[in-house]
């Protein structure tokens, strides 16, 4: 196994790589690669290998393999489960340099292209083909469709359209020991042996480095209404979100924030909040699309009576793109505004969108309960709650002690009703204490089977996903 001294193996690499891919030991390049959005941790990497093909990728995974060196796969370093972060050293493994979109195919729907690209380059990319991807995490204009694919992302649209899982047709996959695979077919159907493009999704570069990905699109859906409505009480707001979709409604997008996380990202964000008196509460940012104008307020108007029957205010109704754009910027920007503003912890938890009421009321009582002032907000559409419980005013004492109990707690209120623990974020480092709240004995072993059949020595994102090493088995 990994003798944890990289003076011994960086020299037998730099010889063996020397002049043949790109890659560095430079402390700055080193750090960039060390930490994520996950809260403050930082693990410092070896080295850092930018290969520029599936070639490339193959030498190294093969080299370390031999060498029994832990390569951890790495994108643009925007997760919040630290599931990149190169927890036992080694080699972190950036796709940065595999950032070609190889084909857009307007005949058949489908985009072909490397894990690197960027989220908002593909979009805008296949909307100027009059085509359509919808997976657009809150920080599209900056993660990749790798770190996508590793962790399963969700994001606003997932209501109506999905998450990444849902976008896959086919992956190619470079496995620890350098063998090449397809998952997959580039056809709209396949029953043809196990879904291996399934299991690659959301494993989180346990089990193999995505190099190639072939995405299903839609026609481009060009037209898109948006309103903010505001309820005195949070948790109408969520009873609301069961009632929309009660009435036969389909938003696009159908989100949730409480008061306190519009009015700490306009502040973040140096703007001004939307107006809302003092009863306000929380809001339901909801955006109807269509293929023509007329098919929008039509759908605003069927909506808006659940939302009634649930006491909500008068709805603000975003005029132009312009406003559009300045809501979902608030939208956004939460996550990186409530860290600016305090040490954090984020979980992102999800249960039947029908018993959001009842998750909203646990944590504000476990908060009380343990201390924590949490900060709430999410795509409550799918059910997915993002609770945001903040340091400051605690004591580093009470944080490290009754922080864990408290998130235990949180968790056990989920899955008893229906939830898990990861609705898009993926459990990566800082979740697998709480793996075996939504696993039993039996499901774990098999997921850590299934990890030691693709990767024996445990090499690949080690420390990641289970509380126990693969070894222990």
């Amino acid at each position: 196994m990994f003798d944890g001294m990289p003076h011994l193996w960086k020299k037998s690499f730099q010889t063996e790589f020397d002049g043949k891919l790109s890659f560095s030991d430079a402390e700055e390049i080193r750090r960039r690669l060390a930490s994520d959005y996950t809260e403050d941790l930082v693990f410092m990497p070896g080295l850092v290998v930018e290969p520029a093909s599936t070639q490339e990728v193959q030498a190294v995974l093969k080299w370390a393999h031999e060498h029994n060196v832990p390569v951890t796969p790495a994108g643009a370093m925007t997760g919040l489960s630290g599931g990149a972060l190169p927890v036992q050293g080694g080699i972190s493994l950036s796709t940065r340099r595999l950032n070609r979109i190889v084909n857009i195919d307007e005949r058949n729907h489908q985009v072909v292209l490397e894990p690197g690209v960027i989220v908002q380059e593909l979009q805008e990319a296949v909307q100027g083909c009059g085509l359509f991807y919808a997976v657009d995490p809150a920080s599209r204009g900056s993660c990749t469709i790798g770190g996508n694919l590793a962790e399963n992302s969700g994001g606003p649209r997932a209501v109506k359209y999905g998450v990444t899982k849902d976008w896959v047709l086919n992956l190619e996959v470079v496995l620890m020991d350098g063998t090449v695979i397809e998952t997959g077919a580039n056809t709209l159907k396949n029953s043809t042996g196990y879904n291996l493009t399934a299991l690659m999704v959301g494993s989180e570069g346990t089990l193999g480095v995505i190099t190639r990905a072939t995405l299903k699109l839609l026609p481009w859906p060009r037209h898109t209404a948006l309103m903010l409505v505001p309820f005195a009480d949070a948790h109408l707001a969520c009873r609301a979100v069961s009632e929309i979709f009660t009435q036969g409604n389909q938003p696009s997008a159908l989100e949730f924030m409480e008061r306190e996380a519009i009015e700490i990202a306009a502040d973040f964000a140096g703007v001004r909040p939307p107006a809302m008196d003092e009863a306000t509460q929380a809001h339901l940012l909801i955006e109807v699309d269509g293929f023509d104008p007329s098919e929008l307020m039509p759908q605003l108007e069927r909506i808006f009576p659940a939302v009634e029957a649930c006491g909500a205010g008068e709805p603000l109704l975003a005029q132009d793109e312009s406003a559009k754009n300045q809501l979902w910027k608030l939208r956004r920007i939460v996550g990186e505004a409530v860290k600016a503003a305090s040490v954090y912890k984020e979980e992102d938890t999800v249960v039947p969108r029908g018993t959001l009421p009842e998750l909203l009321e646990a944590v504000k009582g476990i908060g009380a309960k343990y201390g924590f002032e949490s900060i709430c907000y999410g795509h409550a559409g799918d059910g997915n709650l993002h609770v945001n419980i903040l340091k400051r005013g605690v004591s580093e004492a009470t944080w490290e002690q009754d922080l864990p109990v408290a998130i235990r707690s949180i968790f056990e209120k989920v899955v008893a009703l229906g939830g898990t623990i990861s609705g898009e974020h993926g459990i990566g480092w800082v979740q697998r204490p709480y793996m075996d709240l939504a696993f039993s004995p039996i499901e774990l072993q098999l997921q850590r089977a299934i990890k030691a059949q693709f990767d024996p020595k445990g090499l690949l994102n080690p420390g990641k996903i289970w509380p126990m090493e693969v070894s222990k088995i």
